[in-house]
């Protein structure tokens, strides 16, 4: 599998242009196809594939992956297999909590979820992968199971995915690793509202149960930098409840509070072995998509 940790994205693909297109198995081939072109410039920089492992040759293999060295020591042939050749189970968890359906730019975090989540799975499945799919908020709301045939549910069941209030992802999250079979890649979807400690807790239960966990933390631009002026009302999205706010007496606490928060997740899911990554709604999604590759690709070298 190309190393891409370091590769540049195209910067092309911006969820707010996507967003006019409508339909999301369109989004879905537009973001992967951009991603694979980049993909492909990015090989034609020196990167290149990780080598796994040897296999007998069979008939029908490309000539070209012979390792010869090996036949001049053996007098049998054997053929190079890389990571790339490996197929996964993933299971993409996209939180569908009311507090997603914020967004101060062209599109709520809920729409860049559901964009990314269609993308990793048109990706995933071109892959070879087996690709499955669970919504939720405080519980599941829809699940699709891993399989190689289920994209069209998977982008159906996306677009369904609807804001539903919430007090905390922990207790969907505990119903989801009790939902889940085979161990594989569970990539979870949410702004990740809640104590660090409290939701490590809760995906602790998914790796618990033999996943490897992949977490996207996606936020809107306006929660980290907090631009607003006017003194005004503040919903919570989650309880409807309001507070009466002087931004400018506030920013810099609230700034701090947020980095902090970010911080601290990101150290304690790392802690316990899960990738972490950030991601904001105006960021390219095929920016994401190479995030994802790096991250799936260090995960299976050390498995």
């Amino acid at each position: 599998m190309p190393r891409v940790s370091s590769a540049p994205a195209t910067g092309f693909l911006d969820p707010a242009v996507l967003a006019r297109i409508g339909d999301l198995e369109l989004i879905a081939k537009t973001v992967v196809d951009g991603f694979m072109h980049g993909l492909h410039r990015a090989a034609r920089l020196g990167l290149s594939l990780d080598f796994a492992e040897h296999r007998p040759y069979l008939p029908g293999d490309d000539i070209r992956r012979i390792d010869w060295r090996v036949y001049g020591r053996t007098d049998r042939f054997y053929v190079k297999e890389y990571e790339a050749d490996t197929n996964a189970s993933v299971v993409l968890a996209l939180d569908a909590s009311r507090s997603m359906d914020f967004g101060s730019g062209g599109v709520t975090k809920l729409d860049y979820a559901r964009f990314l989540a269609a993308s990793l799975a048109w990706f995933s499945q071109r892959q070879g992968d087996r690709v499955g799919l669970v919504t939720f908020a405080d519980e599941v709301l829809e699940y699709v199971p891993a399989s190689t045939r289920h994209l069209p549910h998977i982008l159906h069941a996306l677009e369904r995915a609807r804001p539903r209030a919430a007090e905390s992802p922990r207790a969907g999250i505990q119903s989801i690793a009790r939902l889940l079979g085979r161990a594989g890649i569970v990539v979870f979807l949410s702004d990740w509202y809640g104590e660090p400690e409290t939701l490590r807790s809760a995906l602790g239960d998914v790796r618990a149960r033999g996943h490897d966990l992949i977490v996207f933390h996606v936020l809107d631009p306006a929660e980290r930098i907090f631009p607003y002026e006017e003194p005004g009302g503040f919903e919570d999205l989650e309880t409807g409840a309001r507070l009466s706010l002087v931004p400018a007496a506030l920013r810099e606490r609230y700034h701090a509070l947020v980095e902090s928060h970010i911080e601290r997740l990101g150290i304690l899911l790392g802690r316990d072995g899960a990738d972490y990554g950030l991601f904001e709604t105006g960021q390219a999604l095929d920016f994401a998509l190479y995030q994802y590759l790096a991250r799936r690709q260090d995960r299976m070298r050390v498995r």
